[in-house]
């Protein structure tokens, strides 16, 4: 018999809920779990309605597969973001949204997607170039860089020039903001949002955003005028994408998913990367795993195809996506009817929210979830709602296929050319860094060598 009450819930004030969830999610969430179990309430700001968070994964099956006229994401559930708009995918719902998700989905996925693969290889080889022997860095700028240029050349198809360079600084200074914490706060509390010129944070952020704006217009203006059947970039895909009554996507739609994509696409990708690389290095048997798969690639894999079919390579960014997932949370759904989950009878205008990070870290599914073990995925498959990194239902990511196949080249790219270690022997920590999960100074690393070089040695260290 169901419950007319909410799941268990902290008895704090909801302002200290939303300090805890602000600052340490992490630990704020496993507090929670391992008092409540896999459906607990939390009431964070700025509504402070009931947020039922979810870590069981039958009732995030059930989520997933109930019609959204009953349980559905979008701006109702809170989805809004002042960067990307009302028209973006992740804003939309009903009608709407199963447009725009069909006509975005085809450039993500078959041939199309593969066709990118050498971009990418070449995108890499030229950042990763610029890496000095013997000197200490953080590598998240350099993920950042690959990945914000695979987005710029592979989405928008922008060749190098002014337009490109320009919108890559704005973007980088609209996305990757000096104050995080204070940035994450103005997207959250709407009443922050206050232009006082253009030194104020919010009012910077819309003179970013004007310049964004004017610049991905200007290149929508310039395709429509010199149009080119030829391109292959995801713009022109779109551009060219009719709906069923054979209408083409709005100025304003192709911005907001172009932003989207950008926004989604960028920041992710590049802290999978880094994490990627700290676990890689960490653990010297996952290293040299690695190391004797991609030697059978050849000395320098350059098969884009060959690169993603590779077993342990996909295990371990499955790995690097289940243990610090970039994103703790599935996309909010509210209840618009009536809803029983878990025993529990949910009235309208509660937020059900699956989490993915509390998921990703069940002993019953992940042993010692705590450590690092691509071999998981090569002994079990996992369902969709056991693992999530991408989220689920109508609602799972359009680019999920795009960033694990960005992931693989990179990452058996940088690993074939150089030799690495970490510049320190300290386990790096996760903070959150505006909505995502990302290491803390980046992961410092060292180049000791190009990967040539020093194959003798490797080929020792594996016998």
């Amino acid at each position: 018999m169901s419950v007319l009450k909410l799941p268990n819930s902290p008895q704090t004030h909801p302002w200290v809920q939303t300090y805890q969830w602000l600052t340490n999610p992490l630990e704020y969430m496993e507090t929670c779990a391992k008092r409540y179990g896999d459906i607990f309430t939390l009431r964070i700001g700025p509504v402070f309605t009931p947020q039922v968070f979810i870590s069981n994964p039958q009732a995030i099956q059930q989520i997933f597969t109930t019609d959204p006229k009953q349980l559905d994401s979008g701006e109702q559930a809170g989805i809004r973001s002042p960067l990307l708009g009302q028209q973006s995918l992740i804003a939309l719902e009903g009608k709407p949204h199963q447009r725009q998700r069909k006509l975005l989905t085809p450039p993500f996925h078959g041939e199309r997607m593969l066709a990118y693969g050498q971009l990418t290889l070449d995108i890499t080889e030229q950042v990763i170039s610029q890496w000095q022997v013997g000197e200490s860095f953080s590598v998240l700028p350099s993920m950042q860089e690959i990945s914000l240029q695979v987005i710029l050349k592979a989405v928008f198809g922008l060749a190098d020039g002014p337009r490109s360079d320009k919108l890559k600084e704005v973007l980088l200074e609209i996305l990757n903001p000096q104050q995080p914490f204070v940035t994450a706060m103005m997207l959250i509390f709407p009443s922050l949002q206050r232009d006082l010129g253009s030194w104020s944070p919010w009012g910077k952020f819309l003179r970013l955003r004007e310049q964004v704006d004017e610049l991905i217009y200007s290149e929508i203006r310039d395709r429509k005028e010199q149009p080119d059947p030829s391109r292959t970039d995801i713009l022109s895909l779109m551009m060219a994408a009719r709906d069923q009554e054979g209408q083409p996507m709005t100025d304003v739609e192709l911005r907001d998913e172009l932003i989207t994509l950008l926004a989604a696409g960028h920041e992710t990708t590049a802290t999978s990367l880094a994490w990627a690389l700290y676990w890689i290095h960490h653990m010297p048997e996952v290293r040299v795993k690695l190391l004797q798969e991609l030697n059978r690639l050849g000395k320098n894999p350059d098969d884009p195809n060959a690169i993603v079919r590779s077993p342990y390579l996909s295990a371990v960014c499955s790995e690097t996506l289940r243990l610090y997932p970039v994103v703790m949370l599935a996309l909010n759904r509210l209840v618009k009817s009536p809803l029983e989950i878990m025993g529990y009878q949910l009235n309208p205008g509660t937020l059900v929210i699956p989490c993915i990070y509390l998921t990703h870290h069940r002993e019953d599914l992940y042993p010692q979830s705590k450590q690092f073990k691509p071999e998981r995925f090569l002994e079990r498959q996992f369902t969709s709602c056991e693992y999530l990194p991408f989220g689920g239902g109508n609602r799972r990511c359009i680019g999920m296929a795009f960033a694990l196949f960005e992931m693989k080249v990179i990452l058996a790219t940088v690993l074939s050319r150089w030799q690495m270690e970490l510049a320190d022997s300290k386990p790096v920590q996760p903070v959150r860094k505006g909505f995502l999960l990302s290491p803390a100074d980046g992961v410092q690393m060292v180049v000791t060598g190009r990967r040539e070089q020093n194959q003798r040695l490797l080929e020792t260290t594996v016998m």
